[in-house]
């Protein structure tokens, strides 16, 4: 049967930034405690688990796909492009893959198949989860400090009131995604002006 390796994204919807990927290869005796989906964790608990995961796992890695992709390739072909730079980036070859979701990406080249809610069924998928989620967040926190003023750190990119009226007020950053509706129709308004 092969290596297993558990893949899943982070950062689907925030307006700003990349999206996120991790995969990664459990031994069968890993002995982690409390892998579940990422989005059931306190960030405190995914801080803890995150070298946890890398220092166990038989094999991890982490991928991005920019929010310039992004735009260029939409959100889904990104993230499916994150997922198969993290599988080809595990330092150890996986046989097969279990994604989290209900589609497998193109172009893999190795059989995969796609679970929905595999994060919180499945302990490869459930890891990938956390790396990518800290990952992402972690972005998140260097963005804040590079374009200060948009509350970055705190909602992570998500478009919330704050962000929202940041953007009206600031503008986007290089590194807002261009295409999604709240800083498309941003642009579209400050080109009337």
């Amino acid at each position: 049967m092969g290596l297993i390796c558990g893949v899943d994204e982070a950062g689907r919807g925030p307006l700003a930034g990349s999206v996120y990927a991790a995969a990664v290869i459990l031994p069968a005796d890993h002995g982690i405690v409390g892998l579940n989906d990422s989005k059931k964790l306190s960030e405190k608990k995914r801080e803890q688990l995150f070298p946890l995961i890398q220092e166990r796992a038989v094999a991890w890695a982490i991928a991005s796909a920019s929010a310039a992709e992004i735009d260029e390739i939409n959100i889904l072909q990104a993230t499916f492009l994150a997922m198969r730079r993290a599988i080809e980036a595990l330092p150890v070859a996986a046989a097969s893959a279990l994604i989290d979701g209900n589609r497998v990406p193109p172009r893999l080249t190795i059989p995969a198949e796609a679970i929905v809610q595999g994060d919180a069924k499945v302990q490869e998928i459930a890891a990938a989860s956390i790396l990518a989620k800290v990952a992402r967040d972690r972005e998140a926190a260097e963005l804040d400090a590079r374009y200060p003023g948009y509350g970055l750190a705190k909602h992570k990119g998500y478009p919330t009131a704050a962000h929202l009226e940041a953007l009206k007020r600031l503008g986007p950053t290089p590194e807002h995604r261009r295409s999604f509706g709240p800083v498309k129709v941003l642009l579209a308004q400050s080109a009337l002006f």
